[in-house]
């Protein structure tokens, strides 16, 4: 008898760094079968053939090619495309991570053809009905039939919801998982040719940036506000700002002058970028990936945003909310820099094995 096939659906690349431990769970498993489907909802040059070697997992079985247009347009196109693959070859489960919009799609698309779906990060919660995540999170969870819960705040999510609690299943979290498995295959990296190689021998100590929220960098005002802050902070701890696109046009077409302390780069791949923040003095951030991944390695990290969907990071972690008020967002900066930062630790299953968990759970499952 075959084994259950299911499809393991990711639509960026950090979708695919969830993914990866997955994939390497099942095939040390050996009880399932699997395809990697990549809607492509976001293009990307850096993910190519050293891209998913560096992951330790195949290139995708499928490529959809979904890419951009607006929320409605995306996912009405990778309905319709992943409608016709489920037909074509009827897959027994359908998993998917996160809170992307392939997430919602593929689970609305499973759930209408009868195919179980699972969650991975499922619960998670920001009470923020503006960010388009929360609506994709609430809408998948409400369809799902398993649920793999990263931390205790996604259980009491659920459980409030009115989920069977034989179908929550707090495991821990992939995305830690898979920084572990990065950090460890970096001690063994030439980083010679890694661009933030050269920006870090440069610097004794420094901070890391990322923003990419539209509440933080769509408005000239909270651009100006949050530049205000990143500038005074430089003045006393270099920064170094990976900048994506649509930040770098905004803090162009608003005029923010960051100043000389602030070394702009383009945005990384995984690889060179994990090398630079895991030795930053503070990570400076409004992701919310990059909240548990500083707190999977103990890394000083001050979110730049009002709200968090992963408060477990906040409660026990390394990482503080410090909103978008440049007073809170300096004080905490120095905090850090002069030592008495917040001390935090790794959460409870944060142990690198929570795709080992997914893959039994799943497996048995299916098998019944």
């Amino acid at each position: 008898m075959p084994n259950p096939l299911a499809y393991l659906v990711a639509g960026a690349r950090p979708n695919f760094m969830k993914i990866a431990p997955i994939v390497r769970a099942i095939e040390a498993h050996g009880g399932l079968d699997y395809k990697i489907i990549h809607t492509g909802q976001h293009y990307d040059r850096e993910m190519n053939e050293v891209f998913f070697e560096e992951l330790g997992i195949p290139e995708p079985d499928v490529f959809m090619a979904a890419g951009g247009g607006s929320h409605a347009q995306q996912t009405a196109k990778i309905m319709v495309t992943f409608e016709e693959l489920c037909q074509a070859q009827r897959p027994d489960a359908v998993l998917v991570v996160g809170d992307v919009n392939s997430t919602l799609a593929c689970s609305i698309v499973a759930k209408k053809l009868n195919i179980p779906v699972a969650h991975v990060e499922a619960g998670l919660r920001s009470g923020d009905m503006t960010m388009p995540e929360e609506i994709n999170r609430l809408v998948t969870d409400s369809i799902s039939d398993w649920f793999f819960v990263t931390e205790p705040s996604g259980v009491d999510h659920l459980r409030r919801e009115g989920k069977e609690e034989s179908a929550i299943h707090y495991v821990g979290h992939v995305m830690v998982d898979n920084v572990l498995y990065q950090a460890e295959k970096l001690k063994d990296t030439d980083t010679s040719g890694f661009e933030t190689s050269a920006l870090k021998a440069s610097k004794q100590r420094y901070g890391v940036v990322t923003l990419h929220r539209p509440s933080n960098v769509d408005s000239a005002e909270m651009m100006a506000r949050i530049g205000g802050a990143l500038r005074e902070i430089a003045a006393e701890l270099q920064l170094i700002f990976p900048v994506h696109p649509r930040t770098q046009a905004n803090l162009e077409k608003f005029g923010v002058d960051l100043g000389p302390n602030v070394t702009l780069m383009s945005p990384q791949a995984y690889m060179p970028f994990l090398s630079l923040w895991k030795d930053a003095t503070v990570v400076l951030t409004d992701s919310g990936g990059l909240q548990e991944e500083t707190t999977a390695l103990g890394v000083p990290c001050i979110t730049i945003r009002e709200n968090t969907e992963r408060p477990v990071t906040v409660d026990e972690g390394s990482n503080v909310l410090a909103g978008t008020d440049p007073v809170r967002i300096i004080e905490e900066a120095r905090k850090v820099i002069r030592g008495d930062g917040k001390q935090g630790r790794r959460p409870l299953l944060w142990d690198g094995k929570a795709a080992e968990r997914i893959v039994e759970t799943l497996a048995r499952e299916l098998a019944q």
